[in-house]
């Protein structure tokens, strides 16, 4: 067994996660090794990112691609498995709730190498999320826990896992907001799209409630088609969703003049979208977060979030495809009365520090 320490990626939303991790480790000259499991292999929705935030070139790409959750999850723990027989690394450590995280997990510890679980104990409740099933597992066989906001420490407690193992450390996404902010101003993006400051609203829509259905897409359209009528909408298409708009012949549903389609854009580009939209419209996690530190109105097509601080301090408002709750918080927005945020506890921009001096202190 070596001393090196495995980092996992796969997915978008990972890479924001790991790219402050990696930066820490560097400085406290600690042994890694970059897994990437291709699980989004995409330019747009991976190498670019890698671009953007400075990530260095992986160690080990798996290029499994796309496919059903088993096929994907099963290629991952295949070729991730081929990986740690070859070096035995000392710990793995897992980011988010994407299939890479409970793949990468599962071989680490069926070949008892530990495992960390960053943003660990953040529950949905709804297992019709493929995220929940493996946010939930990776949790029950992680041997060290990280958790971004209070809530999760009680989810946790309630499933039976000794707190010795969690570790309260804050929000590590807002690490690389923080260290991102500057050059995210100075990117500019969204005046190449005309745009002036909090003259739009910014869309990111990918999750299969809202897209895998035609009717549920239906509603998603109508929602998007009733804002372009009160102010302007920035909206980067998910592969996954432009395939549904193709596939349900609803491509042309949103051909409104205040619509602006573009590609998946750069963490940069997308960044510099927020920072100066007048609130945002999705159904991501991350993005939640992000936009309740920055104070950002933000509305979630979503029945349910498994990041409650967002709620309860931030500035983000649960409307599932209600279209009169739609209504309403547009009315509150584009009139400035919609509630203002609050500071949220660890969410400063040292989560890395905190995560490595742990590692430090128990692992290595």
């Amino acid at each position: 067994m070596t001393d090196e320490i495995f980092i996992i990626g796969g997915a978008r939303p990972n890479f924001m996660k790991i790219a402050p991790l990696i930066n820490e480790l560097k400085q406290e000259n600690i042994d890694f090794k970059l897994i990437h499991t291709g699980q989004h292999y995409d330019y747009n929705m991976s190498k670019v990112f890698f671009d953007n935030l400075g990530i260095p070139k992986p160690d080990y790409f798996l290029n499994v691609g796309s496919g059903s959750h088993a096929k994907q999850t099963a290629k991952i723990m295949i070729e991730f498995e081929k990986v740690i027989l070859k070096e035995t690394p000392k710990l793995i450590i897992v980011v988010g709730d994407v299939n890479s995280t409970i793949a990468c997990a599962l071989v680490a510890k069926k070949l008892f190498i530990e495992v960390a679980h960053i943003e660990a104990g953040l529950r949905s409740y709804d297992l019709m999320m493929p995220e929940e099933i493996n946010r939930k597992l990776t949790d029950q066989i992680a041997d060290y826990l990280f958790i971004t906001e209070k809530s999760a420490l009680s989810n946790l407690e309630n499933e039976g896992i000794n707190s010795n193992r969690v570790f309260f450390v804050g929000n590590i996404m807002i690490d690389n907001l923080d260290r991102n902010m500057e050059s995210a101003q100075k990117n500019e993006y969204y005046k190449s799209l005309n745009l002036t400051y909090q003259s739009y609203g910014l869309v990111t829509i990918h999750r299969p409630s809202n897209v895998d259905n035609i009717k549920d897409l239906k509603k998603v359209i109508e929602i998007l088609n009733y804002i372009q009528t009160k102010i302007k909408i920035v909206f980067p298409v998910h592969p996954r969703t432009q395939k549904n708009l193709k596939k349900f012949n609803l491509e042309k549903d949103l051909n409104k003049p205040n619509i602006i389609l573009t590609e998946p854009l750069g963490y940069l580009e997308f960044l510099n979208l927020m920072i100066n939209t007048k609130f945002i419209l999705t159904d991501s996690g991350g993005i939640q977060e992000e936009a309740s530190y920055l104070n950002i109105p933000i509305l979630t097509l979503r029945k349910n979030t498994e990041r409650p601080i967002t709620i309860e301090k931030g500035t983000n408002t649960l409307i599932g495809n209600d279209f009169n709750k739609v209504k309403v918080c547009i009315e509150e927005i584009l009139s400035n009365s919609y509630k203002k945020g609050q500071t949220i506890e660890k969410w400063d921009g040292k989560t890395s520090k905190r995560i490595i001096k742990i590692i430090k202190d128990k692992i290595i």
